[in-house]
């Protein structure tokens, strides 16, 4: 299929739908430093509200019925997102960066989970399109005259917000919010106020993008995410905080897209993040953003300073793991080799969890993409026992390095972005790895249907007897790695290099003065959590015996950031704790329940509630309890 100029306006029509989410996003950002994740959510839901209201007596019939519609739909959840600042948000304006990021994480989840809930899990339609002059022949084509409208609303948006906040007294005192809120408020103005106003203000743009594609394209399930990734494209090309650069950012993103579909549509979603990649490395601030600052102590309200573990915390570990050691032999009586694949899975999973643990809570790097490295670990061991014919133990030592070498590549764009960049490059990146995963899965490529890890001849001849099961050996195999792992860790956090990590996470800038790599040090760190990632990933395809493009998904990464936020962002034994209760939960849920469907909506209530109420997790507030920091 060739290009041709009304294809290209069409596309570019998607650009205003991205422009008002991005400028959304980057309002909220500008005035209270927080990235919105649930952004996107607000979008899916004006579209959702569109088709809703458009036809209904409320809105009324006709032309002047389909735009009040729309209108309303975005005032609608402008409310919905002043509701969410003055509950959610105004909580967390002090607390560290990464509890402000999974508040908004928590609320996308969930909307994610109600909106089915309430319009059905198919896509919706609007019949009815707004006519404004009838179609329109442009060079040999035809172009919908509402096409040509949306096109047009993207600068006549643009322009209103510039006046608004360069003409007004109301945006005098958003300019002023956003360089020095501290004097603000001294002066009198109610800067709670202001804020609810800029992120109702930003929030009813996304509504209204959300609703403006009503007529073009229908309410589906996955198209927040879908345009969060886009917005966050924006946003990173214009640069953060820029009204110019998310309308300049939305339309290169938009272009790129329409022609990427003719040309490259397997290739779309790659073609953008190197266009990404290519303004990060050329500008990282973005082609209209300003000068990024490293900002002191963004982790330091949550940090604790790490000391060994005591004589008790010996002991708990010595117990825990003598009894993890004989539990294959305890196994027949409580449940046979079904106990010990659970196990497995549990220790999986704070293997998984430890080495995220490791990035966010040492290292201060927020990732929303974590589950990417734990995929191409998977990916790559399955490739190599179908394609290299290794053995399943050798193919296992491909996983975590396969891992390692996407993290080596990605963290070097990623890292290159203070603060909550990394959280949404990290997200970007995965983004691109699940759509790659997809794509070759569909062609034939999936390396569905490898057999689970069965020990080899000399792994059972370690055992007299056949005393021991396949499932045993593999729990072994499983427990012996997770343990060292750990106790690896432990070691590296109280290294030389696990101290100037801490170093560059709490005081980057004086960290930077006694002459700590702060680049190389967060670079090491993210190659090392990524490999442990991808073991992770390796043990769970022998474990399953298959691996999917949805081990990638968000919904994974979500799971991760979970289980440490429960056992404890800063504390070494969390995340054991934490992939325990968590997984615990998920199966007593998920076991035959009439809840069972509500996992994904307890999954964003856990996120937010912790982030809330408990962010030191079990572990950390038990410690704080005891007065230790360990």
């Amino acid at each position: 299929m060739s290009l041709s100029f009304p294809h290209i306006l069409s596309g570019l029509a998607d650009a205003t739908p991205l422009f008002l989410v991005a400028v959304g996003l980057s309002l909220v950002f500008a005035v209270t430093r927080v990235v919105n994740f649930a952004q996107g959510s607000f979008y899916m839901v004006g579209a959702y509200l569109a088709v809703t209201l458009i036809g209904s007596p409320a809105a009324g019939t006709g032309e002047t019925g389909i735009w009040f519609a729309l209108l309303a739909s975005a005032l609608a959840v402008g409310v919905l997102g002043a509701a969410m600042e003055v509950v959610l948000l105004r909580s967390l304006y002090r607390a560290p960066e990464l509890y402000q990021l999974l508040a908004g994480l928590g609320v996308m989840l969930v909307v994610r989970d109600l909106v089915p809930r309430r319009w059905g899990a198919g896509p919706l339609a609007t019949p009815q399109v707004p006519e404004v002059f009838g179609p329109v022949v442009v060079a040999g084509g035809t172009l919908a005259d509402y096409d040509l409208v949306v096109f047009a609303l993207g600068p006549l948006v643009l322009g209103l917000l510039l006046l608004l906040l360069y003409g007004t007294p109301w945006g005098a005192l958003v300019r002023a919010a956003t360089r020095d809120p501290d004097m603000l408020s001294a002066l009198g103005v109610r800067r709670k106020l202001l804020v609810t106003s800029v992120v109702f203000l930003g929030t009813a743009l996304a509504g209204l993008g959300g609703a403006l594609q009503m007529p073009r394209a229908p309410a589906a399930l996955g198209m927040d995410l879908d345009m969060l990734v886009a917005a966050f494209m924006a946003v990173v090309v214009g640069g953060m905080g820029s009204i110019p650069g998310a309308f300049l950012g939305a339309l290169l993103i938009a272009l790129l897209r329409a022609i990427g579909v003719l040309v490259l549509p397997q290739f779309t979603l790659g073609l953008l993040f190197l266009a990404v990649a290519a303004v990060l490395i050329a500008r990282p601030q973005g082609l209209l953003g300003g000068r990024l600052v490293l900002t002191e102590g963004l982790q330091s309200a949550a940090a604790r300073s790490l000391a060994p573990g005591g004589w008790q915390t010996r002991s708990i570990a010595l117990v825990v793991l003598a009894a993890l050691s004989t539990l294959p032999f305890a196994a027949p009586h409580i449940g046979g080799d079904a106990i010990l694949v659970t196990v497995s899975e549990v220790l999986i999973l704070a293997l998984f969890a430890a080495s995220l643990q490791f990035l966010v809570g040492f290292g201060g790097m927020a990732s929303f993409g974590h589950a990417a490295f734990l995929g191409l670990g998977a990916y790559g061991a399955g490739l190599a026992v179908v394609h290299l014919a290794l053995p399943a133990e050798a193919a296992l030592l491909v996983a975590p390095f396969a891992a390692a070498a996407a993290a080596l590549v990605f963290g070097w764009f990623c890292l290159r972005q203070p603060g909550v960049y990394v959280a949404v490059l990290t997200l970007l990146f995965a983004q691109v790895a699940w759509a790659g995963a997809a794509w070759w899965a569909a062609q034939g490529g999936a390396t569905a249907g490898v057999l689970g890890l069965s020990p080899s001849a000399w792994m059972r001849g370690l055992v007299p007897g056949g005393l021991l099961t396949d499932a045993a050996v593999f729990y072994y195999l499983v427990m012996g790695l997770v343990a060292l792992v750990l106790l690896a860790l432990r070691g590296i956090a109280f290294s030389p290099f696990g101290f100037a990590l801490r170093a560059t996470r709490d005081s980057p800038l004086r960290a930077g003065a006694v002459g700590i790599d702060r680049q190389g040090q967060r670079w090491v760190a993210f190659v090392l959590a990524g490999g442990l990632a991808g073991l992770a990933g390796g043990l769970q395809l022998y474990l399953e015996g298959s691996v999917t493009p949805g081990v990638m998904a968000l919904a994974v990464s979500a799971d991760g950031l979970a289980m440490v936020l429960l056992g404890g962002v800063q504390t070494l034994t969390g995340p054991l704790l934490g992939a325990a209760l968590y997984h615990g939960a998920e199966t007593q849920l998920l076991s035959g329940t009439p809840y069972a469907g509500y996992w994904p909506l307890a999954t964003g209530l856990l996120i937010v509630a912790l982030a809330l109420l408990l962010p030191r997790g079990i572990v950390g507030s038990l410690q704080s309890l005891g007065g230790r920091g360990r």
